[in-house]
C-alpha cells in the first residue's frame, strides 16, 4: 500500500517483480510494471520522500552524538579541528551548493575528511554520516575546491626565516627552507600522454615542496606530470623565479639538483673532514622534508602508493594533493603535531645530478666552500 502511493499508481497493481536497494541508508525502490506492458521503472528517492522539499538544510550527522575518539578515528582529525574547518570552508561550501537540499558543510568536510585519510569511498564510510556514494563524491569536490582556494593563505613564502630553528637541527645556517620533489600515483590518463609515466615506471603527478624546520609548507606546486625530471620542475617552478635574486639565506636540495647561490647541495665527492661534515648536517637537515611527506601520505592514506592510486585525471588528482598539504598546513598552525603519523622507513638515497663543466656555477661553488670554512672547520 504505502508503496504504491509513494509510487503514486491507482489501484491494486499485479507487480511481477520488487526490486529493493539499500545504499548509504538512502532507500531506493524499482518498480517493475506487469511484462504485459511496457516496463517503466520508478526510482524513488525515500530522503525526499519523509522530508519533503521544504527542509534547505539536511543535516544527516551530528557531531555532538559521537566521542572524540570516533572522530579521530574515522576522520583522522579532533573535534575542535574539524570545527574550525568547518567554520572556515563554510561560505565556500555554502556558496556551491543551490540544491533545495543542501548537504551541511559539517557533512561534506566529514565526507572529504574520511576520504582523505581513508582514501576510499566506502559504503561504510557513507553510511556513517548518511549519505550515498555519489553524495560522498560531490562533497570531496567541493572540499576540495574550497581547500585549493585557501592554499594561498596557508602556504606561503611571506614568513619570517627561521635560520635559528634550522641551525639548531644540525648546525646548518642560513637555511630558508629544504626542498624536495615526491611522486604521488594516479591511474593512467585515458590520452596516450608519457609524460605522466616516471622513472619507475608508473603514472603519477609530481609535487615540489619547500618546508621550513618544523614541517610547515612554504611552497607546493603539485601540477606537475611525473615524467619531468626534478630539475626541470624547479627551473619552471615558482620557487625558481621567487629566489633568483635572493640575497640572504638559501634552500638545501639533494644530489638530484645544481648547486646555486641560492640552492646548496651536499659535496659529490667529499675528500676533508669539514666537508664530510657539511655533507652530514646537510643530510640530516634536508630529511625534514622526506619526514614531513612521509607524514602527509601516512595521514592521508589517499596519497599513500602503497595502498593503491589516486583514480582521477592529473587535474583533480593534483587539487585533492594540494588539499591534502593545505590541510596539513592548518592542522600544524592549530598546534597539532606534523610528524605524529610518520612512518618510519629508509629513505631512498637520491641519483647524484650529473653536470657538465659549462652547467657548474663557480660563485655558488665558492660560497659553499666559504661555508664548509667557516662552519664545519
Amino acid at each position: 500500500f504505502w508503496l504504491r502511493n509513494a509510487a503514486n499508481l491507482k489501484g491494486p497493481t499485479d507487480y511481477s517483480r520488487l526490486l529493493y536497494y539499500k545504499r548509504s541508508k538512502r532507500l531506493l525502490l524499482a518498480v517493475c510494471i506487469p511484462r504485459s506492458m511496457a516496463i517503466p521503472i520508478a526510482i524513488l528517492d525515500c530522503d525526499l520522500l519523509l522530508h519533503g522539499r521544504g527542509s534547505k538544510i539536511l543535516d544527516r550527522f551530528d557531531l555532538d552524538s559521537v566521542s572524540d575518539n570516533f572522530l579521530l578515528t574515522n576522520f583522522g582529525f579532533p573535534r575542535d579541528f574539524i570545527l574550525y574547518l568547518v567554520d572556515l570552508l563554510r561560505e565556500a561550501l555554502c556558496r556551491r551548493t543551490q540544491r533545495s537540499r543542501a548537504i551541511s558543510p559539517e557533512v561534506q568536510v566529514l565526507a572529504a575528511l574520511g576520504f582523505y585519510t581513508s582514501g576510499s569511498f566506502q559504503t561504510s564510510m557513507g553510511d556513517t554520516i548518511g549519505i550515498s556514494q555519489a553524495s560522498m563524491s560531490r562533497c570531496v569536490s567541493n572540499v576540495t575546491r574550497a581547500l585549493v582556494e585557501k592554499a594561498p593563505q596557508f602556504i606561503t613564502f611571506n614568513r619570517e626565516p627561521s635560520f635559528e630553528e634550522f641551525e639548531r637541527v644540525a648546525g646548518f645556517p642560513g637555511v630558508l627552507g629544504v626542498l624536495d620533489c615526491v611522486q604521488v600515483a594516479i591511474k593512467a590518463p585515458n590520452s596516450e600522454d608519457s609524460t605522466y609515466v616516471n622513472k619507475k615506471g608508473f603514472h603519477s603527478v609530481a609535487c615540489q615542496l619547500v618546508c621550513d624546520a618544523r614541517g610547515l609548507l612554504l611552497s607546493t606546486e603539485t601540477h606537475w606530470p611525473g615524467g619531468l625530471e626534478d630539475t626541470i620542475v624547479l627551473e619552471r617552478s615558482a620557487v625558481h623565479k621567487h629566489l633568483q635574486d635572493n640575497k640572504e639565506g638559501w634552500l638545501l636540495g639533494d644530489g638530484r639538483y645544481p648547486l646555486r647561490k641560492w640552492l646548496m647541495t651536499p659535496v659529490e665527492r667529499p675528500e676533508s673532514p669539514a666537508e664530510f661534515q657539511y655533507n652530514l648536517a646537510h643530510v640530516a637537515t634536508h630529511e625534514i622534508v622526506d619526514r614531513t611527506f612521509r607524514a602527509i601520505q601516512t595521514r592521508f592514506r589517499c596519497l599513500d602508493g602503497t595502498k593503491g592510486y589516486l583514480q582521477y585525471s592529473p587535474e583533480k588528482s593534483s587539487s585533492i594533493l594540494l588539499a591534502c598539504c593545505v590541510l596539513h598546513n592548518i592542522s600544524l598552525q592549530s598546534g597539532l603535531d606534523a610528524w605524529t603519523l610518520e612512518r618510519t622507513e629508509p629513505l631512498e638515497q637520491p641519483k647524484i645530478l650529473d653536470q657538465k663543466p659549462e652547467d657548474r656555477d663557480s660563485e655558488a661553488e665558492e660560497l659553499r666552500k666559504q661555508i664548509i670554512h667557516k662552519h664545519f672547520s
